[in-house]
């Protein structure tokens, strides 16, 4: 799949939305499922959005900021994953296999 111009803007925009969600905590756009449905939504596939949102969810789902501790960022890595499964043609399996170091990685920096 060949990804134009506009789909590039518009996961852009929706990764812009998706970052400041984790610290406005309102609608929870930062939330794998919905940042990967709406990735899905971008790039013409939100079916393989939503099943890899849904996974993504069930192993964020335990991360919690308590006190001085932040949890990882869930909104990158979920829409890296995403892009690369649905612009690469690799299994939804690959992309939660990549979602899990993508969010290590993050955590440390």
């Amino acid at each position: 799949m060949e990804i134009t111009t506009l789909q590039i803007v518009l996961v852009f925009i929706v990764a812009c939305i998706a970052g400041m969600g984790s610290i406005l905590d309102e609608f929870q756009f930062h939330r794998p499922l919905i940042a990967c449905t709406l990735v899905g939504i971008v790039l013409g596939d939100m079916k393989t959005g939503i099943i890899i949102g849904g996974t993504l969810e069930m192993i964020a789902l335990g991360w919690m900021n308590i006190g001085a501790a932040v949890a990882p960022d869930a909104a990158l890595a979920s829409i890296i994953s995403t892009i690369l499964v649905i612009a690469g043609h690799q299994s939804i399996g690959a992309g939660i296999a990549l979602g899990n170091p993508l969010w290590r990685w993050r955590a440390r920096y």
